[in-house]
């Protein structure tokens, strides 16, 4: 477990699925905000938060809070590349957790793992480019905005722009010194 001051990055449990899904993917449109692809009905059994075997090119947390255990939202690593030394970082906070510096958190905590567990020397993360709250997280832990995708995703029934933020090893090893 990756541990913060107020909350932890754990491995998925078949316990935290339920929960995930029923908060974050029935909620269409929170959803529909977070993936690229179309949401779908679906049932728990078959739940993109599903517990699956580990794997090199992604790594799936759950957000836990410290202080009680309660299952506080999801971070994950995803499109590890070890040949570039780069991945892509994302994260949904279930809506009772919000306002708490729990995304900002959990973003350092994915790029004490990106940088310090992995070794890798780039992360990234795309999101709306009216998601402030991640973009807040992002910038927070030294991420830089490094462009903008016009119309780039199609969310619940129109085409929205998407923030690219970028943040290098030595950049985030300045922030935690």
């Amino acid at each position: 477990m990756l541990h913060g001051e107020r909350i932890g990055l754990r491995a998925r449990l078949e316990s935290d699925v339920p929960v995930l899904h029923e908060k974050l993917y029935e909620d269409v449109l929170t959803r529909s905000r977070a993936d690229s692809r179309p949401w779908r009905p679906t049932p728990v059994g078959s739940s993109p938060y599903a517990v699956g075997e580990p794997a090199d090119d992604h790594a799936a947390f759950t957000v836990v809070e410290s202080a009680t255990g309660e299952v506080a939202g999801e971070a994950i690593v995803w499109g590890i590349d070890s040949h570039n030394r780069l991945a892509h970082l994302g994260l949904a906070v279930l809506p009772a957790f919000r306002g708490r510096g729990y995304g900002a958190e959990s973003v350092r905590l994915m790029c004490r793992y990106v940088f310090t567990v992995r070794g890798l020397q780039r992360a990234q993360v795309e999101t709306l480019a009216d998601n402030e709250p991640m973009i807040r997280a992002a910038e927070s832990a030294g991420f830089v905005r490094e462009g903008l995708l016009r119309r780039a995703a199609w969310v619940h029934g129109e085409f929205l722009d998407e923030a690219v933020l970028g943040l290098l090893a030595e950049d985030w090893a300045k922030t935690e010194a």
